[in-house]
């Protein structure tokens, strides 16, 4: 999975975007229009939630006469209506000449009552972009206007370092502030789970200054775990939960937002790793303002696409030592004097956090070869 910055357009193309998007509305009459957001996708058709209401209310088509010759018993029951209501969630099909659109997009859209159906007619622009590589290598988007990540980890499925600082370095790259969650901290005092590792991971962030938290989906109401503190921070976010399968994205959100009706899973015992139990990216709102978009549970995190200086600017730590090492073209791994892993070896930087982003910098480089 990946975050996108918003693409910088010229002058020149802004005016052809917005002539386009001008010529397409003027086809539907703007008194009819909805604004919307899109809460869910379905291949052809889109949920898109009601946000705002038309100046003009579509006219309800009137009744087909009676046929004397029809023996169809519900020849007296009225024509289907469906009124617009401010919150409800329509099926929308979008104008085939419109960009992909995901869940978390703000859209332009008209009803039709006799139907129950919808038409997107404009994408409105976008502030962010999450997307994902597919088995192609091909950048998928999934959801968009992300303004907080929520990092899970928890003791059991074993954390992934190497995953949570991939997460980090596309958060750093696309400006969306992290928020690392430790959840099921329970397991921590479970005997068959070692508790160092995972508290020394949390404590690594931590000093590097990354916001964190600890959680616990069953906590009691009244205990400092309870995910009831995490509102606070999502207070006006649009906030997407990532991490590996099993540490209990869905289940966060159902105690968050007890009508979120998300499905959970128990971890394999077998394999230990999760199994992946939200099949689609869907959006909930919740406390008027805020949203939450829980998307599938991934267990790999390509950064592919991103440029070397990209990836070296994800680690922040390291910026006072870029440019101090001997050879310009420095790999940072057996070079002589390479300042970075002579900071490691004084004990300046996490040699670990060194490791990582020397893994990073290698995948690019093979990817661009490739």
């Amino acid at each position: 999975m990946a975050l996108i910055r918003k693409r910088r357009l010229t002058d020149q193309q802004q005016r052809r975007i917005a002539k386009q998007q001008k010529n397409r509305q003027e086809e539907f009459d703007a008194d009819f229009d909805i604004e919307g957001l899109v809460v869910q996708h379905y291949g052809r058709q889109l949920e898109v939630q009601v946000c705002s209401l038309p100046k003009l209310q579509p006219q309800q088509e009137p009744k087909q006469p009676e046929n004397s010759n029809n023996n169809n018993l519900n020849s007296d029951s009225e024509a289907f209506w469906r009124p617009i209501v401010l919150g409800e969630i329509w099926r929308c099909h979008t104008r085939t000449n419109l960009d992909s659109l995901v869940t978390g997009d703000r859209v332009t859209w008209q009803a039709d009552p006799n139907t129950g159906l919808g038409v997107i007619t404009a994408i409105h622009p976008r502030t962010s972009l999450l997307s994902r590589p597919d088995r192609y290598h091909k950048l998928k988007p999934v959801a968009a206007n992300v303004s907080l990540i929520v990092i899970v980890f928890a003791p059991m499925p074993e954390p992934s370092a190497m995953l949570i600082d991939r997460y980090l370095v596309a958060c750093h790259d696309a400006d969306i502030q992290p928020l690392l969650v430790l959840n099921k901290v329970d397991l921590l005092k479970s005997d068959s789970v070692e508790s160092e590792p995972t508290l020394q991971l949390l404590q690594q962030y931590q000093n590097l200054g990354y916001e964190t938290c600890i959680s616990q989906s069953e906590a009691d109401e009244y205990s400092p775990y309870h995910p009831k503190h995490l509102l606070e921070k999502f207070a006006g976010q649009t906030v997407v939960f990532v991490g590996q399968s099993g540490v209990g994205k869905s289940s966060l959100i159902n105690t968050i937002i007890p009508d979120a009706a998300q499905k959970t899973n128990i971890i394999s015992e077998n394999s230990a790793l999760g199994q992946h139990t939200t099949t689609s990216t869907r959006l909930i709102q919740f406390n008027d303002n805020s949203a939450i978009i829980d998307s599938p549970g991934i267990r790999e995190f390509g950064l592919w696409h991103l440029s070397k200086d990209a990836i070296l600017s994800g680690f922040p730590e390291f910026d006072d030592y870029y440019g101090q090492c001997q050879f310009r073209n420095c790999t940072h791994q057996n070079e002589k004097n390479c300042a970075l892993q002579l900071a490691a070896e004084q004990g300046k930087v996490d040699q670990r956090r060194l490791d990582s982003l020397i893994r990073l910098l290698n995948e690019s480089s093979e990817s661009e070869k490739s």
